[in-house]
């Protein structure tokens, strides 16, 4: 009985046991709301392949996927008093910011980096939506400096990847001074003569739209990217009146001329090379690669071709 009960019964209870399947293996479409496997998911960079719906993307991951063969340098952001006004609503700040680090691994919501695509160098900087909504304080002020003169050192075009929602509250009047601060950083470009490219994601909003986002040389959007100050509804409530469909979105203000391109993420790329490429006047991009030319002397390549046109002769 020891035997059946400790031995046999376990087996066959492990056999019949349904498996608990990790739950980070599967992503819902925010859209459409198929079910998604993750490694599908990362491998068309965050867009949904059943409805094209481009979800929030990781600022490493996006430049894992724009630099030539996904190498490039991280760039140290000045560090910053953390938490000035000792703020606090249902948690404290400095918890709420210590759970975002935790949960995205980053330091902050702007992740700084130089590399090379297309064989031209350039800055990026990328904001993470995970990272308290992407909001802008006194850290991403600072990225957005650092970049800016970064870029100046290195004489390199910026492209930036903004996504926020907006100031980030806990941080107050020191957060709304990033607006002036972030726009006069981004006259170091100016002064450079060098290309400032924004690359605005879904959501877009608040302070940074009113500021940095909207300063750039050339502003690309991703389809269906919210992109705006104030939100719909907001808009609706003060001026009592219905906006039209598709207001604020990205195809929307294209119409309008607010924006120079809507471009698909996986796109992105190559249309960024083309852009840099002929704003710092070089070549145009060439897609592929031509066979190595043979190096041999010119007359000893006709004499082998005359001999071979004589063979087939007689």
């Amino acid at each position: 009985m020891n035997w059946i009960s400790n031995f046999v019964r376990p087996k066959l209870r492990s056999f019949f046991t349904r498996r608990d399947v990790p739950s980070n293996l599967w992503n819902k479409c925010d859209d459409c709301g198929a079910l998604l496997y993750h490694r599908e998911l990362a491998q068309a960079l965050q867009v949904c392949p059943n409805c094209d719906h481009h979800m929030p993307i990781a600022p490493r991951q996006r430049f894992e996927s724009l630099f030539d063969d996904s190498v490039f340098e991280e760039i140290p952001v000045p560090a910053c008093l953390q938490d000035p006004l000792g703020f606090r609503d249902q948690k404290k700040y400095a918890e709420r910011v210590k759970a975002a680090r935790n949960a995205t691994g980053e330091n902050d919501a702007m992740l700084l980096a130089a590399g090379k695509i297309g064989d031209a160098p350039i800055v990026a900087a990328g904001q993470d939506f995970s990272f308290m909504g992407g909001s802008m304080g006194i850290a991403v002020g600072n990225a957005v400096l650092a970049a800016c003169r970064e870029a100046a050192r290195r004489m390199a075009p910026l492209v930036l990847f903004s996504a926020a929602g907006g100031a980030r509250m806990q941080e107050g009047i020191f957060s709304l001074m990033q607006m002036p601060k972030t726009t006069a950083a981004v006259q170091i470009l100016r002064e450079s003569k060098l290309p400032f490219i924004v690359v605005l994601t879904h959501p877009t909003t608040g302070g940074v739209t009113a500021s940095y986002a909207m300063l750039g040389d050339i502003h690309l959007a991703e389809p269906g990217a919210l992109i705006g100050f104030a939100g719909p509804r907001v808009i609706e409530q003060t001026i009592r009146e219905k906006l039209p469909d598709g207001f604020q979105r990205a195809e929307y203000l294209l119409e309008q001329g607010m924006l120079d391109r809507v471009t698909h993420r996986k796109d992105i790329r190559d249309e960024l090379i083309s852009i840099v490429r002929m704003l710092m006047k070089m070549s145009p991009p060439i897609k592929g690669q031509l066979p190595p030319p043979d190096n041999g002397p010119i007359h000893d390549k006709a004499e082998t071709g005359r001999r071979a046109a004589g063979a087939k002769t007689a």
